[in-house]
């Protein structure tokens, strides 16, 4: 897809992703990744689904590594419990058998990491915007962008929204 067109006082998420796609984990300010870990996770086909594929992935804080004294493997050794982001479980079980073929639900989140959105978006993507708090909203608040294919051209659909802040 083409460079997003800027939306300024939005927000951007998606809720479901295009086989192809790639996020990446950032930790969490005071967090580091491990050693050795990758952050990035591919949406890709496997049996016949759209399903994420994980590599082990952990955030640990930045004091313990700096820390002189031994660190207690304990911790560390035990995978944490990750859930899938609200909301997921509705939207994940709801996709179509089309969509389970072509576009995986939302990742699953890691303690003290977040997700980036990429730059590089699929054919498929849709992208769902909503004006930030504090700015002015002008009806609609809240759209949305697809990345298709119009006459042999890949764009962007037009948003339908506008946040202002009136300064």
């Amino acid at each position: 897809c083409p460079a997003l067109p800027r939306t300024d006082f939005a927000d951007v998420a998606a809720e479901t992703y295009p086989v192809g796609t790639k996020l990446y984990y950032e930790c969490d300010d005071g967090y580091t990744r491990r050693r050795g870990q990758y952050l990035g996770i591919r949406c890709q086909h496997a049996q016949g689904v759209a399903s994420w594929v994980y590599k082990e992935f952990e955030c640990i804080d930045k004091k313990i590594l700096l820390s002189t004294a031994p660190t207690m493997k304990l911790g560390f050794t035990q995978q944490p419990e990750r859930k899938t982001q609200s909301p997921a479980p509705q939207k994940q079980e709801n996709l179509s058998e089309f969509d389970q073929k072509d576009f995986c639900g939302p990742p699953k989140t890691a303690p003290h990491a977040s997700l980036s959105l990429n730059k590089q978006y699929y054919l498929g993507q849709v992208l769902h915007f909503k004006c930030q708090s504090g700015f002015d909203k002008r009806s609609p608040t809240s759209g949305t962008r697809t990345c298709k294919k119009v006459n042999g051209q890949i764009i962007w659909t037009p948003l339908d929204m506008r946040c202002t802040n009136d300064s």
